[in-house]
């Protein structure tokens, strides 16, 4: 353990109370100001434009809350939850769960495309809350945070026979076949933001969901290797997790953020250790088939791989082989992110066409954890670069 304990001491920074935090400038962060630039309206309102709908999702908004408290940007933070509760939650997000898409309708009205919830998006607007209103002495962010997490639990938790609570990937259609057939999502469930969550919560289901999570990852994951989709249903008299007829045994764009959740858990938390362990099929496969550029898609029952991920990829297994130890892939990813981040600011390309989302948010994600913009503790809670100066 010695030289990753080196590698983490090298990444990391010492810190102060947060106190003065109200009085300190956003931190200078290059990448969260190119995401500011061309994805952050001045609204609030996070705009993917890839897509026909220019739409707007639940977890953008979220995850984009997280970032501008990693800057500790709180005119940006404001603007992004204000957009939010007005948009998502009509106006009140105490009553109600953000709806996780808006965007254009074929008649040109901007609107809710899909009520639906998505939990990730709402663990990261908890999480999100509760630590701006620590950091930044804001209470009505704690209080708005605690609000969200009694919606939560009441309707997106399920009970699941033999094994106990879980989160849904939202509050409706997941539950199949007469409560039988239960569809499910491990990259809707990072251990640090969750871990924070349960200390937050008077509710046990949400420690009993940390456990949890690391037992659905050991059942899910026979060759180490996480699937986007799958489900928890009966089979031969006993409950198992399997993967989903429909959705396949692929892992690709969903599921690669469970590499990277797991590689920024804490290395004191209890699961940091077994969930990575859970996980060794991805670190496996790549030295197997001698792989620089993660594949795109991976066949998790047979441990295929097919073609090369996208940029996005390498940035969110930066942390996953950092905390392996594995300081060649690492460094191959990090220079692939780099070379790509430029290219995809480049003025002659975003004249044309918006960056590549999803990879600047997993690049926000993972470069920011490897460059030392953060860290989770043991308990999930957030240390910011900016709090050692602030």
């Amino acid at each position: 353990m010695l030289p990753r304990l080196l590698i983490c001491a090298a990444l990391s920074f010492s810190f102060i109370g947060g106190a003065k935090a109200a009085t300190c400038e956003p931190i200078d962060w290059p990448l969260w100001d190119s995401f500011k630039q061309h994805f952050l309206q001045d609204s609030g309102r996070v705009l993917d434009a890839s897509v026909e709908t220019q739409y707007t999702t639940s977890e953008g908004q979220s995850y984009g809350m997280f970032f501008a408290l990693l800057a500790n940007d709180r005119k940006a933070f404001e603007q992004m939850w204000t957009w939010s509760v007005d948009n998502l939650a009509s106006g009140d997000m105490s009553k109600n769960l953000p709806a996780w898409s808006w965007g254009k309708t074929k008649d040109n009205e901007w609107k809710v495309l899909d009520a639906n919830t998505a939990s990730d998006a709402n663990v990261w607007f908890a999480y999100a809350l509760l630590e701006a209103g620590r950091l930044w002495g804001q209470s009505e962010y704690e209080q708005a945070a605690q609000q969200l997490l009694a919606l939560i639990q009441e309707q997106e938790f399920a009970d699941l026979p033999e094994f106990g609570p879980m989160l849904l990937p939202g509050k409706n259609g997941f539950v199949r076949t007469d409560e039988k057939n239960w569809l499910l999502n491990l990259s809707y469930l990072p251990i640090p933001v969750l871990r924070y969550l349960s200390g937050a919560s008077e509710n046990s289901e949400w420690q009993a969901l940390v456990d949890n999570t690391l037992r659905f990852m050991q059942q899910a994951t026979p060759k180490g290797l996480a699937a986007d989709w799958n489900v928890y249903q009966q089979q031969n008299d006993k409950y198992v997790f399997t993967v989903d007829e429909q959705k396949g045994a692929e892992g690709s764009y969903d599921a690669i953020r469970t590499y990277l959740w797991a590689g920024m858990t804490d290395p004191a938390d209890p699961l940091a250790k077994p969930v990575l362990q859970a996980l060794s099929g991805m670190a496996e496969l790549m030295q197997a088939e001698q792989r620089v550029v993660p594949p795109e898609k991976v066949d998790t029952l047979t441990g295929q791989s097919i073609g090369e991920g996208p940029f996005g990829f390498s940035a969110a297994l930066l942390p996953y082989f950092i905390s392996l130890n594995d300081m060649d892939q690492a460094q191959w990813q990090r220079e692939r992110v780099q070379v790509e981040l430029r290219a995809a600011f480049q003025p002659v390309r975003t004249k044309v066409q918006q960056p590549p989302y999803y990879d600047v948010v997993l690049s926000l994600f993972g470069q920011g954890w490897a460059d030392g913009y953060y860290r989770f503790e043991k308990t999930g809670s957030l240390r910011p670069k900016w709090e050692k100066t602030c």
